[in-house]
């Protein structure tokens, strides 16, 4: 910051929750913060939000699935919101179209202001308390002095962390630290690298590339365990016209003090890569002229903030569940060599995790700032089992958990760390808004609909109508947890739910959009091959949902065209009934009807 500005200078903004960082995580705290009631604002230093998933990065969304590998697994909540907007808008899989659906997702968002090309300068903090953070928005020349109650980093370089003086680390831990299987033997300060990747377009002729002078000569003999040619397999998931995730440097060096050299030198690779593939042999790729270059470097690692507990690599290997879990991840430990391209060997070690695992509340808060909270790829962890939870999906979660933390603490006059005291409400609060945590169930006693006497028009065996209110909103293993309808007749099928008459006021519906398959953005094409583009087609489109009482219709509401897992249909006047019936007419595709949950408020 410019010491010789007087901070009265300075346009002052109150707010209940600061969040800094617009990738994912930081949009999905924003969100979260906002619709649970905090008056909350989002400070992105860059001119489009999504981090890594932006158009400034195009990398796409990876998550517990792993590439559909491990069924039902895709995170729900406001990443799968934000996902299936975009799958209903962006059928060329452009990320500036992404870049639009995060940006009107967060403009558009009741409680929250948004800030872009806006930078953080100095974090003002007094007896382990953040008061303030001063910041510096580029395209306006302004000058911002923002306050809240509770600060949440979402920066992935934990930069606000740092500078309010949070315990963090950066490097790899020494094995005998946390007894990590495939720690090194000597703690030390390398970190995983920053990759920038390349679009190249088939021009259905031979053309010529040129290497630029500053560009280096590369071999076979480097490139040997580096898959390169035109056709790769869906394991390496990408080709030569979309890029490669090995093409990775800077992991011995300061990947934040150093970045603009790790970026030069990225790129002298990148287009020595590029020589070797067009003149240097026939790797497919005669007709292909690059139309993209990524000039802000994909970061994987930096900084890990502190908090009252650290994750480790046995609790990804276990499937621990915690009893303060709030987020859950199942990405392999992906553990890329800190020399990475210069690496002669393999370019990752994949550390396979036979299941899913959760992530406790107690590693989204400071351990020494009292109210500084942290979601994405900075949250506390060791440097093994931040090779999973960094992938952005799993920082989404995370994000949307911290965001409804942070506004329960708002709302409670608290710190973060008391929140942990009543974990059970932040839980059930996340599984009402469609988050999944392992081994939590619906335990919503405000849910009428828990209590209610189910019937449907038809159902297939192991697929009943009750299961609607089981608690689980998702198929886990062999656990259907939802109702199926035999073939959708030409009246429609329907779902009725009757209780003891009462006001209701909200109703909340979860349909299937299949967390088997990936509806990810993706610069590769093999990825995106992979997908079958759409809507899925499991989910419902047009239904109407009637409320009757004394077996009288009193109130009902259609809704057509849906493209969401998640519908809450709210009414300005509560309406008493003591029966609903949902009439589905039409689903995207499928000859069935799936629901997992219905809640009534």
């Amino acid at each position: 910051m410019d010491k010789n500005r007087n901070h009265n200078e300075y346009i002052v903004k109150k707010y209940d929750v600061v969040v800094v960082g617009g990738g994912m995580a930081g949009i999905c705290a924003a969100i979260a913060s906002a619709r649970n009631g905090a008056r909350t604002v989002l400070i992105q230093n860059r001119a489009v939000l999504g981090g890594n998933a932006s158009s400034e990065i195009r990398m796409h969304i990876c998550g517990a699935d792993s590439h559909m590998n491990r069924p039902n697994a895709r995170e729900t909540g406001i990443i799968e919101e934000i996902l299936l907007e975009n799958r209903s808008r962006n059928p060329l899989h452009s990320f500036s179209i992404l870049d639009t659906v995060n940006w009107e997702m967060v403009k558009y968002q009741e409680n929250l202001e948004l800030f872009l090309n806006t930078q953080t300068l100095e974090v003002i903090t007094q007896n382990n308390v953040i008061k303030k953070i001063y910041a510096f928005q580029w395209t306006t020349e302004k000058s911002y002095e923002f306050q809240g109650n509770i600060y949440i980093d979402c920066t992935g370089d934990g930069n606000v962390a740092y500078q309010a003086g949070a315990e963090c680390r950066m490097g790899r831990e020494a094995r005998s630290e946390f007894d990590e299987e495939f720690a090194p033997e000597q703690a030390d300060k390398h970190t995983m690298g920053n990759t920038i990747m390349f679009c190249a377009k088939d021009t259905g002729k031979p053309s010529k590339f040129i290497k630029p002078f500053w560009a280096y000569d590369i071999t076979e003999e480097q490139l040997k365990n580096r898959g390169h040619s035109h056709m790769v397999s869906a394991m390496e998931n990408y080709g030569v016209d979309s890029g490669y995730w090995w093409l990775e440097l800077g992991g011995t060096k300061d990947v934040i003090k150093d970045g603009e050299e790790i970026r030069d030198e990225l790129l002298k690779y990148l287009y020595g890569i590029w020589d070797h593939i067009k003149n240097k042999g026939d790797h497919g790729a005669e007709n292909y002229e690059l139309e993209w270059v990524q000039f802000l470097p994909g970061k994987r690692e930096s900084r890990r903030i502190m908090g009252d507990y650290i994750l480790k690599y046995q609790d990804l290997k276990e499937s621990r569940v915690f009893k303060d879990a709030v987020a859950y991840g199942g990405w392999p430990m992906d553990m890329h060599p800190p020399e990475g391209f210069m690496y002669s060997g393999e370019a990752t070690n994949f550390i396979k995790l036979k299941d899913v695992y959760t992530i406790p509340y107690r590693c989204y808060y400071s351990k020494n700032i009292e109210n500084l909270m942290m979601a994405g790829r900075n949250i506390s962890a060791t440097h093994m089992a931040f090779g999973s939870i960094r992938v952005m999906a799993t920082c989404a979660v995370g994000g949307q958990a911290v965001g409804t933390a942070a506004a329960l603490a708002v709302a409670k006059g608290c710190i973060p760390r008391e929140i942990g005291a009543d974990i059970e409400k932040l839980q059930q609060k996340l599984l009402k808004d469609d988050c999944y945590i392992p081994s939590v169930y619906n335990k919503d006693e405000n849910d009428i609909a828990r209590h209610s006497k189910v019937t449907a028009s038809s159902w297939l065996k192991g697929y009943e109508p009750e299961l609607v209110i089981n608690g689980m909103s998702r198929t886990v293993k062999d656990e259907n947890n939802c109702w199926k309808s035999m073939e959708i007749s030409k009246t429609g099928e329907w779902l009725t739910l009757a209780f003891k008459p009462l006001e209701i006021s909200e109703i909340i519906l979860k349909f299937d959009s299949n967390l088997s398959q990936e509806i990810m953005i993706s610069l590769s094409k093999v990825t995106r091959d992979m997908q079958r583009p759409g809507i899925p087609q499991t989910l419902v489109k047009d239904y109407s949902i009637h409320f009757y009482m004394d077996q009288k219709e009193v109130f009902s509401q259609k809704v057509k065209d849906n493209h969401q897992r998640v519908n809450k249909l709210t009414f300005t006047e509560s309406i008493r009934a003591d029966k609903i019936t949902l009439c589905i007419n039409s689903t995207h595709g499928c000859k069935d009807v799936t629901i997992y949950e219905v809640r009534i408020y």
